[in-house]
């Protein structure tokens, strides 16, 4: 019977900790840039979907001087909120930090994946603090890149990955790391996702309509042009590679973070994918990844496998049964295996959780361990603006944090396109064995687009 308890003073010192450093030196902080009294002022980019809840965050800690959407319509009807009646309106976020970038201390960036990097480089090498959504980046380099500029420029980051923000992910990595698995040799991570249009049988609309009061050379960005089409807004986007990351890249920061934060799943030394065709336009129905991740500090070699949509015949990629111990994986969750037993989470966020098999761990104080609640969303955003005050960097940082998540993810679409067993470089950004995905490792930007 397991009755070691962890207690909060000593779990405190971890809570944040990002673990070995990445690729280069880490630990990035910086000077308070605002005293408590003063209030932040912000600019938005990307203002409808999750962009919509972003913007409303960054007003409750500080005020809007900016937003910034290629829809006309969304400008409109974000400016009939009052916290953003008085906001400079922009379709071109080059344009509003040229214009506004001495009047704000940080941006949001919640526009579609490819955009991601840009915008952030370009706030970043101006010295604004960023609240970027999940995947950080489109491509591995970019958050390689991103992760430089902010150690360079010494500003405050957060990747929108909100469930962080719970108490329960945080203890649910400290169980794992106080040996309560044992050693862990394999992780189990499952989404629903995706819930949008993509697949073999899905090509690019053939109509193209006209672009009323849509800036489309700014949505498609640095990505190569295509015909306006109203159904790549809303999640349309996200099944399309160059837009997208797919499911995996839209959900797999949120389901494998509590796992990322236990196990440090950083560099993996290969990665393979199988499933479902896809067109080379948009990603596949259903996929299953395998990722390989050599010994990396005291943490021994393991596997991570991935499952994402359904296959031909619409049942859904889940783990073995075997490994669910009687669990159902319906929707998303993740269950870490350990040598003495395993760790089951039943949703995205990872903050809820029960060992298993129950029998072994009765008695167990999940008590001192199983906390959480309260507006994830809201208390993420919090904390980077505390860490502009304070000069303490957030948990889901960049350089140390939401850099490597992002680059193990986005691993796993080279996999996809590829469909072989890709041997990987971490350290120096290399498919080994395949030059070929040199491209996707990183982008050519359409001319008037740099990162």
């Amino acid at each position: 019977m397991v009755t070691k308890r962890t207690s909060r003073r000593n779990f405190m010192k971890g809570v944040g900790a990002a673990g070995v450093a990445f690729w280069v030196a880490g630990g990035v902080q910086a000077e308070p840039s605002k005293s408590p009294n003063e209030k932040l002022r912000w600019a938005c980019i990307g203002i409808g979907g999750k962009g919509d809840s972003d913007s409303n965050h960054a007003a409750e800690n500080g005020d809007i001087v900016a937003i910034c959407d290629v829809r006309e319509s969304e400008l409109a009807r974000k400016a009939k909120s009052p916290p953003f009646e008085k906001a400079q309106q922009f379709t071109d976020f080059r344009k509003m930090l040229d214009e506004v970038g001495k009047s704000i201390d940080g941006v949001t960036v919640s526009t579609p994946d490819h955009t991601h990097a840009p915008a952030a480089a370009l706030a970043i090498r101006m010295g604004k603090h960023v609240y970027c959504q999940k995947p950080l980046t489109h491509s591995i380099y970019e958050a390689r890149t991103l992760a430089d500029l902010t150690r360079k420029h010494n500003v405050m980051t957060q990747m929108g990955n909100q469930g962080t923000a719970l108490e329960g992910l945080h203890l649910a990595a400290q169980v794992v790391k106080d040996g309560h698995l044992g050693t862990v040799k394999e992780v189990h991570v499952w989404t629903n996702r995706p819930i949008w249009r993509q697949g073999i049988d899905i090509n690019r609309p053939t109509s193209t309509p006209e672009a009323k009061g849509v800036n489309w050379d700014c949505f498609i960005g640095p990505a190569k042009m295509r015909p306006y089409h109203p159904s790549y807004f809303g999640l349309g986007w996200r099944g399309y590679w160059d837009f997208g990351t797919g499911a995996l890249g839209d959900m797999a920061c949120h389901t494998m973070n509590m796992a990322f934060m236990a196990l440090d799943l950083r560099g993996p030394s290969s990665v393979e994918a199988g499933g479902e065709p896809h067109n080379k336009e948009t990603y596949p129905k259903g996929a299953k990844i395998k990722f390989e991740f050599p010994a990396l500090g005291k943490r021994p070699a393991l596997t991570v496998y991935w499952y994402e949509g359904k296959d031909e015949k619409g049942k859904p990629y889940r783990p073995p049964e075997d490994v669910m111990m009687g669990q159902k994986a319906e929707g998303s969750g993740s269950i870490l295996v350990g040598e003495k037993g395993s760790l089951y989470s039943p949703n995205d966020y990872g903050a809820a959780f029960t060992l298993l098999p129950e029998k072994t761990y009765e008695g167990f104080e999940l008590a001192s361990y199983n906390k959480g609640g309260g507006d994830n969303d809201s208390r993420h955003f919090g904390e980077l603006a505390e860490s502009i005050r304070t000069g303490k960097q957030p948990t889901s940082n960049i350089p140390d944090y939401a850099g490597p998540l992002t680059e193990t993810v986005l691993l796993g679409n080279l996999a996809i396109w590829s469909g072989k067993k890709i041997e990987w470089d971490a350290v120096n950004m290399k498919a080994t064995n395949s030059p070929d995905l040199d491209w996707m490792i990183k982008h050519e930007y359409r001319e008037g687009w740099s990162l």
